[in-house]
């Protein structure tokens, strides 16, 4: 959670999450960040601090940035990694924070394929598998037509 009134400007803060996720090998060397977008929606921050907190991670050595493509961990010149998991696997996660966070609420919709789609630039099978991974996980309840909502917490996965 950021502390968005304290004395630590928040792209510092993004930074330190960020850090940390990569010391605990949640991102790997050569393996892409979230993307500005992302970023934008997982912290609930505007596209400068984004990209003020990519160059804090610059900065202290972990990432480098390559235009066009994005911001990748480790320093430049070190090769890129394809990731080595399912593209939708990481959409959920970002989703199950959210929910974990209390920025989507038991009962409330989660985010449909189509705005899945159009934030992470992926396909429309991409989008469902990520939102079909997030209803096995018991994050979400699926809701047909209407899509997915999010489940109650007692279905939570338990290192929630």
């Amino acid at each position: 959670m950021l502390d968005r009134d304290g004395p630590v400007p928040l792209y510092v803060q993004v930074a330190e999450v960020l850090g940390e996720r990569i010391a605990c090998g949640e991102f790997r060397v050569g393996e892409a960040l979230p993307s500005e977008t992302a970023l934008e929606e997982e912290f609930g921050i505007g596209r400068t601090t984004a990209r003020n907190a990519a160059r804090e991670l610059r900065r202290r050595g972990l990432a480098h940035t390559v235009r066009g493509e994005g911001t990748f961990v480790g320093p430049p010149g070190v090769p890129r990694v394809k990731p080595s998991r399912a593209l939708y696997v990481p959409i959920a996660a970002a989703v199950a924070r959210r929910i974990a966070r209390g920025e989507l609420r038991p009962g409330r919709p989660i985010p449909d394929a189509g705005t899945l789609m159009r934030h992470y630039g992926v396909a429309r099978v991409t989008a469902r598998q990520a939102v079909a991974l997030l209803v096995r996980q018991g994050w979400a309840v699926a809701t047909p037509p209407r899509g997915a909502r999010v489940a109650d917490p007692s279905s939570w996965p338990r290192d929630a």
